[in-house]
């Protein structure tokens, strides 16, 4: 391509959102992985953790949207509002797209009951919000599959920065919390911490 025009500037909206959206889904992710079962960091009182989180996920969230949205718009390929929406129905790359659906939908699950968090019981809200450390992936297996770009260059580079990354914070939580616990005990603590506990 030659540029940026009129025809081709829904193109890179969507392109260019998508990446971004997944850089910031990483980070909110990490950071949800880093934060112990306190809400803290080291170094950083709880108030600026919560706001980072939730801050980082908006910006996340209105990424997305704009991901989706232009990606909706644009002429190039005939993708509908249902396609984003509902998964592998499109008539374009439908498994790829399917699982973008997927990872939306997970998405739209963690922020509705974030919004009404004080009106629903802590576990019901903590459930759901383990989904997206499903909806991560699932995330990341779309972006890499529905986008040639992602498949080699720098951006593929950025892609596996991102998922070493969380990958790694993850495996970290798990040791931390492994080693904290006796010997005998370690198992169920494995266990408990993958789900949820």
């Amino acid at each position: 391509m030659s540029g940026i025009t009129a025809s081709t500037a829904l193109w890179y909206a969507s392109r260019a959102t998508g990446i971004i959206s997944l850089v910031l889904l990483s980070g909110v992710v990490l950071l949800g992985i880093a934060v112990d079962r306190q809400g803290r960091l080291p170094g950083l009182p709880r108030f600026a953790v919560t706001g980072l989180h939730r801050n980082l996920s908006l910006i996340a969230v209105v990424f997305v949207a704009v991901h989706v949205v232009s990606a909706v718009a644009d002429s190039y390929v005939s993708i509908s509002l249902a396609a984003a929406v509902i998964p592998f129905v499109s008539s374009y790359e439908p498994f790829w797209l399917g699982l973008g659906a997927v990872s939306l939908d997970l998405m739209a699950a963690v922020i509705v009951t974030s919004l009404v968090r004080s009106r629903i019981p802590r576990r019901a809200w903590r459930a759901v919000h383990w989904l997206s450390y499903g909806l991560y992936p699932v995330a990341v297996v779309h972006s890499i599959g529905s986008s040639t770009d992602l498949q080699s260059g720098w951006l593929l580079a950025v892609t596996v920065f991102c998922v070493a990354a969380v990958a790694g914070a993850a495996v970290f939580r798990l040791r931390r919390s492994l080693m904290a616990v006796p010997r005998s005990g370690r198992v169920a603590t494995a266990l408990g911490e993958a789900a949820g506990g």
